[in-house]
């Protein structure tokens, strides 16, 4: 049974070791058999791929490809989401709890 990451999809991370240390981005993809993540913008990889006539209408397909790659997991810290609080929401909560109307 795979292990559980102290991150999962989506959360925004930090990167703390490595070629790419400082870096922020949302986690993309988990894969826990491997304890590594991939995080949007960081340990950016070029993957060719063969040509092929099998886009839409025969279009040929192919080249070089920039996309992330995976880190390991030890390598990032998870980082707080920061929310602007919403001040019209704070105002009316305070008036409920007073009971006055502005």
């Amino acid at each position: 049974m795979p292990k559980s990451l102290h991150v999962k999809k989506g959360d925004l991370v930090q990167v703390i070791a490595g070629k790419d240390r400082g870096a922020k981005g949302r986690v993309i993809a988990t894969l826990p058999r491997e304890d590594r993540v991939v995080v949007e913008g960081v340990n950016m990889i070029k993957k060719h791929s063969k040509e092929t006539h099998q886009g839409p209408r025969g279009a040929k397909t192919g080249g070089v490809q920039t996309m992330e790659g995976p880190i390991h997991v030890s390598n990032v810290k998870k980082l707080k989401d920061e929310k602007p609080a919403d001040k019209k929401a704070d105002e009316k909560t305070a008036d409920e709890k007073t009971g006055e109307d502005s």
